[in-house]
């Protein structure tokens, strides 16, 4: 009789704690937290949009606002088209012909993306400026003494700009392309070769159509890139909403017009990744033949083999070759740029906040994977996709949605310490790098978020569920289990994310406290100051990163 008391008596308590620990399980708590950090700079820009404290959209749309637009416009739609053109042409011809050289260029079209394409636009202009080598040499071969004497393009312009960011950014579409032409399957070549389909038919009627979701896909991350970026742009002096943002915000003082600038280019990129998915939404390829013949690349034997090299080899030296021996000439005149102790402090302070970044960026993105696939409710799971928002949304516009609610929320903790402890704290968060770090982590989260989802489901459910049935905690499947198996998928996000947030900016030129550089900003320092030789050693150190992640890309893509 006293057992079935017992018994009775426990079951609601049971039932309770376990409705209690549902109710309030740190899995699901926590991968909404970070979601909700992930998103809060997003919303933090829209916020301070919609209630400026002083509203300038009827200054900005009769005045900068419509030149900015247009600019942006012109060298999204210029840049998209040339690297579209290079990428997939590039791809076309490593994937369906043989030529010299052609396996050594397959992954030489990568290391353009080693190369910041600010540290692109300085090398071209410091190589064909008045004083560089190419004038130079004109004027001595023709016997010129002066500018009058001859025509030269200018390089400080939009065209110029598009050139630059197309050079950098094209081996996204060569990527894609190339992995899109090597899919597809060579029965429809041989069909369409028997119906009498040349070269130019094949390309035009066959592999184009069917790798146009891919080349799609490439042409929006190059232009998100685009849009993001204003090393370039200020530099050529292209007035674009990023380079808008940091002019309203740094030599206007206006928070709230920076913001309103920031929300249009959030509706921008928005309206752009809508459109992609709108146009690969109602296309469906598949391959009807049940044994999937790879392609057979044709070998281009005479002047066409050489002619093909050369095309696959121009984008090389235009986009890492010129950048690399232009910046490494003045890296070797000047050896003593190489101890100077700014370069020093810049190095150091680059490895921590971006080691910082990335490590945090990684754990967050591993523990929001895993707890969302732990728990069963519905808000978690519609939080995960949307996270991945922050790789889209430009470095200027988080900086603009961290650094004034962190400020706010800054002087309040300093306020609140000095008034009950009578102590002075200073500025913790935007007097420090952790600013820097929390953009780095929002910009990037995108990364480590899809290497560990991506990692996870290659896990077969029955080994987690095994853990468990033995006793394992959810914390100790993860370490015991997930953590032994997807270790390399981990480590190479952690790369890929220190990779980027050395070569990052933007966010990093609005959220750096005082006297504070990384390689990154120095370079832009030193060379917005013409002074191209003391940027020279953090602009290679900067590239030698990047390679890394080339390295990376090449290994992956075998």
């Amino acid at each position: 009789m006293t057992e079935q008391i017992t018994q009775v008596t426990t079951r609601p308590r049971t039932r309770a704690r376990l409705a209690l620990r549902a109710l309030f399980d740190p899995w699901s708590i926590g991968a909404v937290v970070i979601a909700a950090l992930v998103l809060m700079p997003i919303v933090s820009v829209v916020v301070m949009a919609l209630n400026p404290v002083e509203n300038i959209w009827p200054h900005l749309i009769a005045t900068t606002l419509p030149r900015y637009i247009g600019n942006t416009g012109m060298l999204m739609a210029g840049v998209a088209v040339l690297s579209a053109a290079v990428g997939t042409g590039a791809a076309w011809l490593i994937a369906m012909y043989r030529f010299p050289f052609a396996r050594v260029l397959e992954w030489l079209l990568l290391l353009p993306l080693a190369i910041p394409a600010y540290v692109g636009a300085y090398a071209l202009v410091d190589f064909l400026e008045y004083a560089g080598p190419v004038q130079t040499g004109l004027r001595a071969v023709f016997g010129w003494t002066n500018a009058q004497d001859y025509w030269f393009p200018e390089i400080r312009s939009r065209g110029a700009a598009v050139l630059v960011l197309s050079a950098a950014l094209y081996p996204y579409i060569y990527l894609l392309a190339r992995a899109a032409f090597r899919e597809q399957s060579g029965c429809a070549y041989e069909v369409a070769r028997a119906l009498g389909a040349g070269p130019l038919a094949l390309f035009w009627r066959v592999g184009l159509p069917l790798a146009r979701p891919a080349i799609a896909a490439g042409a929006a991350i190059v232009m998100m890139e685009t849009v993001n970026d204003f090393g370039v742009v200020e530099y050529f002096a292209v007035q674009t909403l990023t380079a808008g943002i940091f002019s309203v915000w740094l030599e206007s003082g206006n928070a709230g017009g920076a913001a309103q600038i920031a929300t249009v280019i959030l509706v921008l990129i928005l309206v752009l990744v809508a459109l992609e998915k709108t146009s690969r939404r109602n296309l469906r390829f598949h391959s009807l033949s049940r044994h999937h013949r790879p392609l057979a690349p044709v070998r281009l034997a005479g002047l066409r083999g050489w002619v093909a090299a050369a095309a696959c080899g121009l984008p090389v030296l235009v986009g890492f070759v010129l950048p690399v021996g232009v910046i490494g000439r003045h890296a070797l005149a000047q050896t003593d740029a190489w101890l100077d102790p700014g370069l020093i402090r810049a190095l150091g302070n680059t490895l921590i906040v971006g080691g910082l970044a990335a490590v945090g960026t990684v754990a967050a993105g591993l523990f929001l994977v895993y707890g969302v696939r732990l728990t069963g409710r519905s808000l978690p799971k519609l939080l995960l996709p949307v996270t991945t928002i922050g790789y889209a949304a430009p470095g200027a516009v988080l900086g603009v949605g961290l650094l004034i609610p962190m400020a706010a929320a800054d002087n309040a903790l300093a306020d609140t310490a000095e008034r009950v402890l009578g102590l002075n704290i200073g500025l913790v968060m935007t007097g420090s790098a952790f600013a820097i770090v929390y953009a780095y982590g929002v910009r990037f989260f995108a990364i480590a978020q899809g290497a560990a989802d991506a990692a996870m489901g290659r896990i077969t459910p029955s080994l987690p569920m095994a853990a468990r049935s033995l006793g394992r905690t959810a914390g100790g499947t993860l370490s015991s289990v997930y953590l032994p198996l997807i270790r390399p998928s981990i480590g190479t996000a952690l790369l890929l994310v220190f990779v980027d947030c050395v070569k990052e900016l933007p966010a990093t030129l609005l959220l750096r406290p005082f006297n504070f550089n990384t390689l990154a900003t120095r370079v832009y320092d030193k060379a917005s100051l013409e002074n191209l030789g003391d940027a020279a050693p953090a602009a290679l150190l900067v590239s030698a990163v990047g390679l890394v992640a080339v390295g990376l890309l090449a290994r992956a893509n075998r």
